[in-house]
């Protein structure tokens, strides 16, 4: 879907929402946190206004101040809210209750932790309707079965009934939006409402807001990292950093020409395909107790003169257009010599060896294995969750998983580590079997292989300090004395970035990137030769995310570990991948080397996942390859090809009666299988179907 833009600029008259020189901080004893400072931004009625920037930089503060959200710490020390007009400043504490929800709807970043898990979500949304439209319970249960049919929720009558944790991520989203809405509010404030959500889920949920955005003509602001997601579907964008707004403007002019060094060096961030290097913005957010004078982003800077470090920095139109502002005095330069990609490419990798490291045939695992009285009196089948999968990892090499959530990528990655028992199937590790290790030889197995887990907030022990974190492995399987370990320890927080006085300070005073350093440090600390990475970066903003793709291509150079890389995000797997693997439903769909899964022929499946990648060029048509419905159920997967109940490629009977082999197609001399009942001609795109937009890949999405 490709969305006519409303073009609004920041001159309307009647705006639905307008902040006025806010300036947010936290007081929690020590001197305050100064999070958002004169911000200024506008939402016009039927329009989306996103704000951008790394983690830290007080978008979530902005959102909270609209709503008066703030808590005890958080103060409002200058400026004005105006919803339609009135100053939410001047609304009783009843009036701001009748607002917030049926007017102003709040769509948080975590489903998980935003709804109750222990009511029924038809339940949640049901008592937002009682409170705000004063109706019947009865009443309420039928509106609730509406907003969540409107959502796309399937059988909403059954699925009212479910409890948060049994519902996939992008459902709980779903039902986090249905709540949203169920009130018809005129603003909907969304926050970071598609991270952690695989490229099918996201496409959904955003074609979703569109939808709901033309059909409601509400007004949207729309916080987020994802540049793509931005461009998709904002009218215009604010650029925010350390608490201010650097640049703003119509999306399509910060877009495809930012004036100003911070906006260029997040676009530059991006992935811009298989090889290259990726360029992160050096630094971080400094201390928001200690505002710097001049610009607040000149220490990170590289344009950055001794100018910039003094006296007030103002807003200046760009070219003489006042719709596009930055706050920046060498804008002129930027834009004449603006912050490029890097183009240069990492350094290959060689294979040491060309026998496999690693070695998995027919690998299976299943969740609740059925009985004997399962079989006898109709017990629930087991949840298939890996289906018989087989490949080879080599030394120095990274094989990248990707599919949608529910597929069984990281129940994979944790059976090929021993973290969960096989159900069937072998496991060699350098040419042994681990079901038939020993103690002495699985404890070097332990040693020579770690993971790396997606959520470092969950894997990094709050009482343990950072030093400890990382030297727990060096304690379990080396026999280094204690002044080596602190040696190691230190050379280990060098490597990933981090001054070794990190090592005295404890998890909840690290920033997220931070916590992945550490978490990729302790991985790294006993020099493994394969390393699970589950989902390493996609709660990571832009620059961040870089900064740990590079650490990573950095240290497999350096240790020449393998890597087992599992992803939804494809620009992700393309960047840092030799061969890789497309999951659907427990088995592979499509295995090849990376250039040949981003070119033609494809599996139906993977060509969704292509189409499905949000571009950075607010110009590009998205129209998308749309997937009907979730992942079927593990339990009872359907019959034939798994992916034929969803397949827009569907040729008859024989996808519902065989599973298809994996076949090898095209010139890679077998290194390309496809496991699809399609004819190799017809995998490949028509000349129609490019120009339509219907297949991209990660380096369109960059460019």
């Amino acid at each position: 879907m490709q969305r006519v833009r409303s073009g609004h600029g920041d001159s309307s008259d009647n705006p639905v929402l307008a902040v006025n020189d806010l300036s947010v901080e936290y007081r929690t004893g020590g001197d305050p946190v100064r999070a958002v400072r004169d911000v200024s931004i506008q939402v016009d009625a039927g329009e989306t206004v996103g704000i951008a920037g790394e983690s830290g930089s007080g978008k979530s503060t902005l959102a909270l101040a609209i709503l008066k959200y703030l808590g005890e710490s958080g103060h409002v020390t200058s400026g004005d809210i105006q919803y339609e007009g009135r100053s939410i400043f001047d609304l009783s504490p009843k009036e701001l209750r009748s607002i917030r929800g049926s007017e102003i709807a709040h769509v948080p970043q975590d489903p998980k932790t935003s709804l109750n898990p222990s009511i029924r979500v038809g339940n949640q949304i049901a008592e937002v309707l009682q409170t705000h439209r004063d109706l019947s319970r009865d009443a309420a249960m039928e509106q609730t079965y509406e907003v969540l049919r409107e959502v796309n929720i399937p059988t909403p009558e059954t699925n009212a009934k479910q409890y948060p944790h049994e519902l996939s991520g992008g459902q709980q989203q779903r039902v986090l939006l249905a709540m949203a809405l169920a009130c018809q509010p005129q603003l909907l404030i969304l926050d970071e409402p598609t991270t952690g959500l695989d490229v099918t889920t996201q496409a959904k949920i955003l074609d979703l807001i569109e939808d709901l955005i033309d059909r409601r003509e509400a007004s949207v602001l729309l916080i987020t990292h994802d540049l793509g997601v931005i461009a998709q579907i904002a009218d215009r964008v604010g650029i925010m950093y350390a608490g201010e707004i650097l640049e703003r403007g119509e999306t399509e002019a910060v877009f495809n020409s930012p004036a100003n060094p911070y906006t260029q060096g997040l676009l530059a961030s991006l992935p811009q395909g298989s090889g290259r290097r990726l360029k992160p913005i050096p630094g971080q957010i400094g201390d928001l107790t200690d505002i710097p004078q001049g610009c607040v982003f000149a220490d990170r800077c590289e344009f950055a003169e001794e100018e910039c470090k003094h006296g007030d920095i103002e807003d200046e139109a760009v070219g003489g257009n006042t719709s596009h502002l930055t706050r920046c005095r060498r804008w002129e330069h930027a834009v004449e010599n603006p912050i490029e990609p890097d183009t240069r490419f990492r350094t290959e990798t060689q294979r040491a060896s060309e026998e496999p490291l690693l070695e998995v045939n027919n690998v299976r695992k299943y969740f609740g294995e059925e009985s004997i009285f399962d079989r006898l009196f109709g017990g629930e089948p087991p949840v298939k969750a890996v289906d018989g999968v087989s490949f080879d990892v080599h030394e120095s090499e990274t094989l990248g998983i990707v599919g949608e959530s529910g597929c069984g990528k990281s129940t994979l990655g944790s059976v090929l580590l021993g973290l969960l028992p096989l159900t069937d199937g072998t496991i060699s590790y350098d040419g042994q079997s681990i079901s038939e290790m020993d103690s002495s030889t699985m404890k070097d197995f332990r040693s020579e292989c770690q993971i790396v887990f997606q959520n470092p907030h969950s894997s990094l022990n709050p009482k343990h300090t950072v030093g400890q974190a990382i030297k727990r492995p060096l304690e379990m399987f080396t026999d280094r004395s204690e002044s080596e370990q602190r040696e190691r320890v230190a050379e280990l927080l060098n490597q990933v970035g981090l001054n070794p006085d990190y090592a005295s300070r404890y998890p909840r005073d690290l920033s997220g990137g931070e916590k992945q350093r550490v978490a990729i440090a302790r991985a790294f600390s006993v020099n493994p030769s394969f390393v699970v990475l589950d989902e390493p970066v996609s709660a990571l903003d832009v620059s961040v995310q870089a900064s740990i793709l590079n650490l990573l291509a950095q240290l497999r150079e350096e240790y020449g570990s393998s890597y087992l890389l599992i992803s939804h995000d494809l620009s992700v797997v393309n960047y840092i991948s030799d061969r890789v693997a497309v999951m659907y439903l427990g088995k592979f769909a499509e295995v090849g080397p990376v250039e040949s899964i981003f070119e033609p022929p494809y599996h139906p499946y993977t060509r969704a996942l292509l189409s499905s990648i949000p571009s950075t060029d607010p110009t590009v048509n998205e129209d998308r390859i749309h997937l009907e419905g979730d992942v079927p159920s593990a339990r009872d997967p359907p019959s034939g090809c798994p992916f034929h109940t969803r397949c827009p490629q569907k040729i008859g009977d024989v996808c519902e009666r065989d599973v298809p082999g994996l076949n090898e197609i095209g010139s890679s001399k077998g290194s390309h299988r496809v496991a699809c009942h399609l004819e190799e001609e017809e995998m490949i795109p028509s000349a129609d179907e490019v120009s339509a937009g219907l297949v991209s890949t990660p380096d369109d999405s960059s460019d």
